[in-house]
């Protein structure tokens, strides 16, 4: 019997444009001959499942079942490809926890503590080799935190939403004329909005997921933007970044990042695959984390995949090791 996995996309957020994305290449990827796979699209206050007809079928939030054509289907397990809220911050993990559904992802707890970017830092900054920018996390816009942000950090500095994803909201700050008008901008998209010193340094972004309690970290991936960051464009326009995997690293450095990235998966306790940001800083070549995603992109040309396939792995045999993990 082929079991029934529930393919969950969409979302609250401006990120549902790239979970759909996902979702897509999940659906094409997967293999058939093991699961049968229910594409679940999640608005706000609308539930459904569309058929490859394009028709939408309710889904009975008591026990997360649909029933097209009268008949009722349950799910053996979620495959969660829902970027932002709420298949990111744990809400949606804290459900399926409640009806008693296995999903590829976090748990409730890390899934919402890893959405805030400062609260992960204060867990992880005191991991070995591995460190944090200076910072503020602020919780209302307000003058005085202004002048805070002005008074306390050094210039340049990065203005992003606390809790968000994709870049959405993000500003480099370079004088202190532009530094309401980057608060403004990342408190629009959050209540939490997080200050960090620029860091000088290459970037790069590395993928992790847990098989039969062993952590397997992929090869990095070197984000070379022809902007001044990786932000929502860089990340999602064609040419305007280059992607190289494995990233530009020295044997030393792959192997300190390699330790450094299964430390950080399991303090955090992670489940499934996650993608970690850092940086590379220039004159000292210290790791500095920038934020994990625990729902990471699954589109064609999205860095899990790129590293995937740089392992020599098939991304059929990756989405194949990340279901059957969830049922140990």
């Amino acid at each position: 019997m082929k079991k029934k996995i529930a393919l969950v996309t969409g979302g609250f957020t401006g990120e549902s444009v790239v979970s759909l994305k996902s979702a897509a290449v999940v659906e094409k990827n997967i293999d058939l001959g093991r699961y049968d796979i229910y594409k679940i699209i999640i608005e706000k206050g609308n539930w459904y499942y569309q058929d490859g007809s394009g028709t939408h079928y309710p889904v009975d939030l008591n026990d997360f079942s649909i029933s097209p054509n009268g008949e009722k289907t349950t799910f053996d397990g979620i495959f969660n490809i829902l970027h932002g809220s709420p298949g990111e911050d744990g809400k949606l993990a804290g459900y399926f926890d409640m009806i008693g559904l296995p999903y590829t992802t976090c748990d409730a707890i890390t899934s919402s503590i890893t959405m805030n970017k400062g609260y992960t830092k204060a867990i992880i900054q005191d991991i070995d080799d591995l460190n944090v920018a200076k910072s503020l996390q602020l919780f209302k816009n307000t003058t005085t935190n202004t002048q805070r942000v002005i008074d306390e950090l050094q210039l340049p500095y990065f203005v992003k939403p606390n809790s968000g994803g994709s870049s959405i909201g993000m500003s480099k700050v370079k004088t202190k004329e532009e530094v309401q008008e980057a608060l403004d901008k990342a408190f629009a998209e959050d209540t939490q909005v997080l200050v960090e010193e620029f860091v000088s340094g290459r970037e790069f972004s590395i993928g992790m997921y847990m098989v039969d309690g062993e952590v397997t970290v992929l090869p990095a991936t070197e984000i070379v933007s022809s902007k001044e960051f990786f932000d929502f464009e860089a990340k999602y326009t064609a040419g305007v970044t280059e992607e190289i995997t494995p990233g530009r690293m020295t044997e030393e450095e792959v192997a300190r990042v390699k330790k450094v990235a299964e430390k950080v998966y399991l303090k955090l306790n992670c489940k499934g695959a996650v993608r970690m940001d850092y940086f590379l800083e220039h004159e000292t070549g210290k790791i500095f984390f920038i934020e994990i995603n625990t729902v990471p992109g699954q589109t064609e040309t999205s860095l899990i995949s790129q590293q995937v396939k740089a392992i020599g792995k098939s991304v059929q045999e990756f989405y194949t090791e990340i279901i059957e993990e969830m049922w140990k």
